[in-house]
């Protein structure tokens, strides 16, 4: 995280104000860009197939992968067949729109949809160009919804539900728009969603990511033992968060290596870490797969909704017509 991101989590500083009018700036494009959109000058494409969004206002370290890898699996469990979009951030696909198998390197897909994709093994495309997204999961999977990763303010996309998650820790920062902050919208966006989910926290409409266990970065194979003490090493928004989630499972952290938000990890990364133990996310663990030592670990987390949530997302998709055979 670099000292302008750092600053969206402090106390308004010199850099918030000197950012300031750019912020106003993007909040006038932005604001214009959906005035069109309402007064239909521009115009959202016509799906059929519901489009379930799980997005937020922010950039980046929500939470919105474990959501996925949890909903996903939950609306398969009503019957539904369901695929998978995203813009694939990150990603360096031969064409696009992309559409991931068993071949794709984690360089091809991006790091969180081929997260998605392998823990899931559902349908899944991704590309800038959401509609042809779209037609490809409609007319060759003949799937019955369509969950986007990430996407809200993709207003050309239109959608069924909006899904909003909130970190509980980190909120809305600052308050700011980008540069100054770390919002893509203002708070009062939350308003306007179907469901606003806080990742963390004890709020009824959230749920907490439970860890289960550590796995070989190596071979993903479940790792009985571990070292006690390594180096926690991350490329992910919120460092912090998965850094005492170490420490409360008695891992003593000698150091801690952040790197950018989707960071393209490389073995020049790791030469520091010498003989040393490595602690990562699943996330990262993707990424790092070819060069990955014996003594690297990652630790899983999933997605654990409170009953009312779970409630509360059930009606939501009866009320949508969300249903087996759609």
């Amino acid at each position: 995280m670099n000292y302008i991101e750092s600053s969206w989590y402090k106390k308004k500083s010199l850099m918030t104000w000197l950012l300031a009018p750019l912020s106003g700036l993007f909040f006038i494009l932005s604001s214009f860009r959906k005035l069109l959109f309402r007064l239909g000058i521009a115009k959202s494409f016509k799906a059929d197939i519901p489009i379930i969004v799980v997005g937020n206002i922010g950039i980046g370290g929500n939470g919105k992968t474990p959501f996925v890898l949890w909903l996903v699996p939950h609306l398969e469990s009503m019957g539904l067949k369901v695929g998978v979009i995203s813009r694939g951030y990150g990603a360096k696909a031969p064409a696009y729109p992309y559409e991931l198998s068993s071949a794709s390197s984690v360089k091809e897909a991006g790091d969180e949809p081929f997260l998605i994709y392998n823990r899931l093994q559902c349908p899944l495309v991704i590309g800038a160009d959401r509609e042809a997204s779209y037609k490809i999961l409609k007319e060759k999977y003949k799937v019955d919804v369509i969950v986007s990763d990430d996407g809200m303010q993709h207003y050309k996309m239109p959608r069924a539900i909006e899904f909003c998650i909130i970190d509980s820790k980190r909120r809305f920062g600052n308050g700011f728009l980008i540069p100054a902050g770390p919002l893509r919208e203002l708070p009062s966006r939350i308003n306007s969603v179907d469901l606003a989910i806080e990742n963390g926290g004890d709020s009824l409409l959230s749920y907490q990511l439970a860890t289960s266990g550590f796995y070989s970065v190596k071979n993903k194979e479940f790792a009985d033992n571990t070292p006690n003490e390594g180096i926690a090493v991350s490329a992910i928004g919120s460092p912090k968060r998965f850094e005492k989630s170490l420490e409360a499972l008695g891992k003593k952290l000698i150091e801690c290596k952040h790197f950018r938000d989707h960071h393209a990890y490389t073995e020049q990364d790791f030469i520091e870490t010498e003989s040393n133990a490595v602690f990562m996310t699943e996330k990262d663990a993707v990424k790092c797969r070819q060069f990955a030592k014996n003594n690297w670990y990652y630790l899983k987390v999933d997605a654990t909704p409170t009953k009312e949530l779970i409630e509360e997302i059930n009606q939501l998709l009866k009320q949508k017509g969300i249903t087996h055979g759609i």
